[in-house]
């Protein structure tokens, strides 16, 4: 009888389902019939206004573009000193990302790759990098203990870091998207997709995900070394 009763509930369900299917459908449409309705009612002057209002925001944003570019986003390069750490950050308030790399460590070359292919794309933040080894204050001031160490400032002040690829799948195959993601959870580059989970790329070659590796902040205990090689962490 059990049986029998359950079987009776699943065309009540399944008409439950399409009833709410077709209220939301209906929902949307009224939305959507509201909006052409407040477009077809619109009269020249509210079609001027709409157009000033758009060309005043191009132009805004095009004084801003031009703000960056004069400040040096959009172009991944390298900092000559420790007192252009300090310029960059005063000049670029909307976002900065600085490099601390070592010539010897080959993982910083694909640090290098990924920033000078988000460079272009996220012209709000600059993209920087600097010699550790030539920057023993700054090194000492942020604590860089492991290169690569990425330094997200925003403001003049460091709002995030990334110490070695850990937070990047913790292997040197790491898909520009997954730095692009890590970066804009540190809110320092503008980003369309969803800052609750990396994008679908981060998938290793046995199929299986890495979200355990990636993480907003990482919990690896700093090395006592300064500016030891994240390459040499994982071989220990």
């Amino acid at each position: 009888m059990a049986g029998t009763s359950n079987h009776n509930q699943l065309p009540a369900t399944s008409e439950l389902i399409e009833s709410q299917l077709i209220k939301t459908a209906q929902i949307l449409e009224d939305t959507l019939d509201e909006q052409i309705n407040y477009l077809d009612n619109l009269n020249d002057d509210d079609l001027e206004t709409i157009r000033q209002l758009r060309i005043k925001q191009m132009k805004e944003e095009s004084k801003q573009r031009s703000e960056w570019l004069a400040a040096g986003h959009g172009v991944y390069s390298e900092l000559s000193n420790e007192k252009e750490f300090f310029t960059a950050s005063k000049t670029s308030l909307s976002g900065l990302v600085c490099h601390f790399y070592r010539d010897s460590t080959f993982r910083c070359k694909i640090v290098d790759k990924h920033l000078s292919l988000l460079a272009p794309k996220h012209i709000e933040c600059r993209m920087v990098k600097i010699n550790a080894e030539k920057s023993p204050f700054l090194t000492k001031r942020l604590n860089i203990l492991v290169i690569p160490t990425l330094i997200l400032v925003k403001n003049e002040k460091v709002c995030d870091r990334i110490v070695g690829f850990d937070e990047l799948g913790g292997n040197d195959e790491f898909p520009t998207a997954l730095l692009e993601w890590r970066l804009a959870v540190g809110k320092v580059i503008k980003y369309s997709g969803d800052l609750s989970t990396p994008p679908d790329a981060v998938i290793n070659k046995s199929g299986s995900s890495n979200m355990s590796n990636i993480t907003k902040h990482s919990n690896k205990s700093l090395h006592s070394k300064c500016c030891s090689d994240s390459d040499d962490n994982d071989n220990d």
